[in-house]
């Protein structure tokens, strides 16, 4: 029996797939359970159909996270932070600082996007990084001041 799955089954399959089970499991547990439906043709072509539009709409995404990416590049982040004689700062400025900054120079960023390895605790240029998509990663620099 062919059905079509609505959500993921260890073992057969993740959503969207088209599998093959025996006609029990996929009556009696599948369908019951509404984790399929029957594999018709029109089913087949409405989940064609829609496998379409999920590529075309992940592809937009990540052309408008690279476009992000292009402008978060040119970018030079300045914080100002208290320091000692030595330039460490009291405290450490973190992702959430990293992205209040952003946000008022309009740019739309998750603090947990923005990779830091370590809190940063002193005065000094820094190269970060920052997740925008699964497959884009940007770089831009941070410029902490006393």
């Amino acid at each position: 029996m062919k059905v079509i799955l609505l959500n993921d089954v260890k073992g057969t399959g993740k959503v969207g797939d088209i599998v093959n089970v025996a006609d029990g499991f996929g009556k009696n547990f599948l369908i019951k359970n509404n984790l399929a439906k029957p594999a018709t043709n029109d089913a087949i072509n409405i989940n064609q159909e829609q496998k379409k539009a999920d590529a075309f709409h992940k592809e937009e995404e990540r052309l408008q996270a690279v476009e992000l990416a292009k402008k978060i590049e040119k970018l030079t982040l300045t914080l100002q932070a208290k320091s000692g004689e030595n330039g460490k700062i009291f405290g450490a400025i973190t992702t959430k600082e990293i992205a209040d900054c952003f946000q008022k120079l309009g740019f739309e960023v998750d603090k947990r996007k923005i990779l830091l390895k370590e809190p940063i605790k002193s005065v000094g240029n820094y190269k970060l990084e920052i997740k925008l998509h699964p497959l884009v990663v940007s770089k831009f620099c941070v410029e902490v001041k006393a």
